[in-house]
């Protein structure tokens, strides 16, 4: 069989991760343009306008006959603070008078603006603004330059700035676009709880309150479903109530011509047959007690007629009813109460969950066996123990034998597969739970079966 590869990151197989790793990435991507569209909207802003102040300055100088006195400049006025460097030049070209001498850009030929580097530094690009040359032949010329870097900075600041709420509510709008998603999936999650929470007794339709309209279609699938589901179920148990009904009536009638025919029959070999057939109409007459007592259980409802009921005097019942099959296979039983916890449940699903255990003990512990029935406490929890002698459970069926009509194969005795099943049932709908071992695995010494119910602390 070959191994399944992962799925690579980009394609998860939640939807809400494929939600929030698209709507992320939206909304990263949309960041990313509108700072890249701010940093070119305010770069055509700062130079547009640093352009016209250049080109104002160098007209107002350019006015000018003679040199006028220019104030030196500081490089950190220069670099730092975008000054701008005014240069006079002679109209043969020689400069007459600068405000930062270490500028080495010549006078440009043709007037206007351009962008000249001198050298391969960050803070050897200039722009720089190269005005007309006057009506008059002595008249000087006028260049105006700014640093280059200055100017990216500049642009880069403003940028950030314009662009700095768009990244502090970024965070602020994942965080809310993940809590919407976390709820969306949240409300998936409640009705995947109220599926999981159904079984065949309560196959309720699930609730579409809280269902997204997107996901209402699949819930009301689904609801149909169970409904279809429910029907199902039902008409299975009236099926078996009704053929364990039909049956119980011949079976009895058989039962009572055969109790009419024993004293007809001679003895040896056919009394044995006879008796062969007699244990067979026992078998068929429990079996149908046991679906009956089957079908009942999982058609109520589960707290019908729940009510306080004693343990210690509810098994001392079940063991009194019972005692009649012990003294048919002369199985000596006991009983041993150290606590008395009270079980809230309805009286009769109790005794059938000890009836079946105490029978299924009965049946498989030996002819002149011993049962035994304690009610103590393990670790502060209440359990009833049914204890037999007979020869257990092989470990490889221990998980098979509350599957209904499953019985151990090697076993004599006699029975139809459905007692644990029937315990198990009515144990799980009150919150009770059976365990079985062999006594060898409990240190009890011997052969034997324990079947332990622990009761509601």
């Amino acid at each position: 069989m070959k191994k399944m590869n992962p799925r690579p990151w980009y394609m998860p197989c939640s939807l809400r991760a494929k939600l929030l790793l698209w709507l992320v990435s939206l909304h990263l991507i949309a960041a990313g343009v509108t700072g890249w569209a701010s940093y070119m909207s305010y770069g055509r802003m700062v130079h547009t306008f640093m352009d016209d102040q250049m080109q104002l300055l160098a007209n107002s100088y350019a006015a000018n006959d003679s040199t006028p006195a220019l104030l030196p400049l500081a490089d950190q006025s220069v670099f730092k603070w975008g000054s701008f460097i005014v240069q006079i030049w002679s109209p043969d070209g020689r400069l007459l008078a600068s405000s930062w001498p270490k500028l080495a850009v010549p006078l440009q030929a043709e007037p206007g603006l351009r962008n000249v580097r001198t050298g391969a530094g960050s803070d050897e690009d200039w722009r720089v603004y190269t005005a007309e040359a006057g009506p008059r032949a002595n008249q000087p010329r006028v260049q105006i330059a700014q640093s280059g870097s200055f100017m990216r900075h500049e642009v880069a600041h403003r940028a950030l700035f314009a662009a700095l709420p768009i990244a502090l509510l970024l965070p602020v709008s994942l965080a809310v676009l993940w809590l919407v998603v976390w709820l969306s999936s949240y409300s998936l999650h409640a009705v995947a709880r109220e599926v999981a929470a159904q079984d065949e007794r309560s196959l309720s339709e699930l609730s579409l309150t809280r269902v997204p309209d997107e996901i209402a279609p699949l819930v009301s699938s689904f609801n149909s479903l169970l409904a279809r589901l429910r029907d199902a179920f039902a008409a299975q148990r009236r099926f078996v109530q009704d053929a364990a009904h039909e049956l119980r009536t011949p079976v009895a009638a058989i039962g009572l011509q055969l109790e009419n025919l024993r004293a007809h029959v001679p003895p040896g070999d056919a009394a044995e047959r006879f008796a062969q057939l007699e244990a067979g109409v026992t078998r068929a007459q429990h079996l149908i007690e046991q679906l009956l007592r089957l079908s009942r259980q999982e058609s109520a409802a589960p707290a019908a007629s729940a009510e306080p009921v004693d343990v210690a005097a509810l098994l001392r019942e079940s063991l009194g009813q019972l005692m009649v099959v012990a003294d048919r296979r002369h199985i000596d039983v006991g009983f041993d109460g150290t606590v008395t916890p009270v079980v809230s449940a309805p009286a009769a699903e109790l005794r059938s969950v000890f009836d079946n255990l105490i029978d299924n003990a009965l049946r498989h512990a030996p002819e002149g066996g011993v049962v035994d029935v304690r009610l103590h406490e393990v670790q502060g929890q209440p359990v009833v123990d049914v204890v037999d002698n007979g020869p257990g459970i092989p470990p490889e069926f221990m998980t098979r034998v509350f599957d209904r009509f499953f019985r151990v194969p090697g076993t004599s005795a006699g029975g139809s597969g459905l007692g644990l099943a029937i315990a198990r049932t009515a144990a799980l709908r009150h919150g009770l739970r059976i365990a079985l071992s062999n006594r060898s695995e409990q240190e009890e010494g011997g052969t034997g079966l324990i079947a332990r119910v622990y009761l509601p602390a």
